[in-house]
C-alpha cells in the first residue's frame, strides 16, 4: 500500500480533542473546500453528530449509504461564478474557510460570499492562513503578538485577505498554519521511489503540523467559550528542525539508504522557482499559546511521532473510506 491511500486512524486525537463539544451548540457547519484538511475536518465533525455540508468545486454523485456518518456536499467554483444561493445556507451557524487565495491574490470566498455570510447567524467564522506572513526571521522564534512581514508575494495575498476579513463584521478567527503533513504527504514514497533529495542549507529550519493535530485543534478551540478564543491562533507543532533530520528519520523508519547529501547553494539554481521559495525564508514558529494557553495536548509533539503513527498504518488492511485522502478540491 502507498503512502497516498493509507488509512489513517486519527479517532482518538478526534474524540479526545472533541470532548466539550455537543451538537445541540451548533445549527449547522459550512466547510469551504473540501481538499485535504477541509475533508477530514468535515468528517469529524459529522462523526460527532454535528450537521456538516463541505463544498467542492466539481458536483457530486449523492453518497452512497454509509456504516459512518458523513458530511453533505455543498457545489461551489468560484472561479466558473457557481455558488451557493442563501436558502443553500439555511441554518449555517459555523463556518470554516480552507480555499486559498486566487491568481490575483483575492479572497473567493469572500468576493463571492462575503455578503451571503453576512446575512446568516454566525457564531464563529475559522480562516486558515499561514505563518508566512511573518517573513523571514533568520530562524528566531514568532508567536501571535510578532509583526507581519511577508516577504514572498502568496504570504502577501495571504495577509491581504486576513485583512479583508477583518474588516468584515463577523465573529473572524484566524488560524496561521505551518506545513501540513499526513498520509500521502511524507517523504516515504520518495525515498522507496529512489527521487527524494537530501539537501542541507546551514541553519534553515522548517515547521509543520500533522493533518490530525490540526484538526484536533481546531474542534478543541470549537470547544472552548467564544470568549477564550483568540483571534489569531498558531498551529504547530512543538518541533521545528531542519528537512535533512525529517529526511534521515524517515529513512531510519524505513530501512534504507539516504541519498547524497547536496548542498542548497551547489542545487538552487537547478530547483524551480517554487522550491526555491520555501528555502528562502527560515523561521521557528510556536505554538505555546495553543498548548499552554488553551490547553491543547499535541497527539504529535514532533515529525518523529507523527512518521511512526504514519508508518504503522500503511501496511494495515483501509477500512474506513472517510480516512481515505480525498481528491484536493
Amino acid at each position: 500500500m502507498t503512502d497516498q491511500s493509507v488509512n489513517f486512524r486519527n479517532q482518538a486525537a478526534v474524540s479526545s480533542a472533541a470532548a466539550g463539544l455537543a451538537a445541540d451548540r451548533f445549527g449547522r457547519v459550512l466547510v469551504l473546500g473540501g481538499g485535504y484538511t477541509g475533508h477530514r475536518f468535515a468528517t469529524a465533525l459529522a462523526r460527532l453528530g454535528i450537521a456538516t455540508t463541505v463544498s467542492h468545486r466539481q458536483a457530486r454523485e449523492p453518497a452512497q449509504p454509509a456504516t459512518a456518518p458523513g458530511p453533505s456536499q455543498l457545489h461551489f467554483d468560484p472561479a466558473q461564478g457557481i455558488r451557493p444561493s442563501l436558502e443553500d445556507l439555511e441554518g449555517i451557524t459555523h463556518v470554516l474557510v480552507t480555499i486559498p487565495p486566487d491568481a490575483a491574490g483575492r479572497d473567493p470566498v469572500l468576493d463571492q460570499l462575503g455578503d451571503l455570510l453576512a446575512e446568516l447567524p454566525l457564531q464563529w467564522l475559522g480562516y486558515l492562513s499561514t505563518t508566512g506572513v511573518y517573513g523571514d526571521t533568520g530562524g528566531a522564534w514568532v508567536d501571535e503578538t510578532s509583526a507581519t512581514v511577508p516577504g514572498l508575494e502568496r504570504s502577501r495575498s495571504r495577509l491581504a485577505c486576513e485583512q479583508a476579513w477583518r474588516q468584515r463584521n463577523l465573529p473572524l478567527q484566524l488560524f496561521r498554519l505551518p506545513a501540513i503533513y499526513g498520509p500521502g504527504r511524507t517523504p516515504f514514497q520518495d525515498l522507496r521511489q529512489g527521487t527524494a533529495r537530501l539537501i542541507h542549507k546551514p541553519g534553515q529550519v522548517f515547521c509543520r503540523i500533522h493533518v490530525d493535530d490540526l484538526v484536533g485543534a481546531l474542534l478543541h478551540n470549537l470547544a472552548l467559550p467564544a470568549a477564550s478564543r483568540p483571534d489569531t491562533l498558531i498551529l504547530a507543532d512543538a518541533y521545528p528542525c531542519s528537512s535533512s533530520e525529517t529526511l534521515g528519520y524517515a529513512a531510519q523508519l524505513l530501512d534504507c539508504k539516504l541519498p547524497v547529501l547536496q548542498p542548497y547553494h551547489q542545487i538552487a539554481a537547478t530547483m524551480s522557482p517554487m522550491a526555491r521559495s520555501f528555502w528562502s525564508e527560515n523561521r521557528r514558529v510556536s505554538s505555546t499559546l495553543l498548548r499552554q494557553g488553551l490547553g491543547y495536548s499535541l497527539r504529535y509533539p514532533s515529525f518523529r511521532e507523527g512518521y511512526r503513527a504514519i508508518l504503522s498504518a500503511l501496511d494495515q488492511p483501509a477500512t474506513d473510506p472517510a480516512a481515505l485522502e480525498p481528491p484536493m478540491r
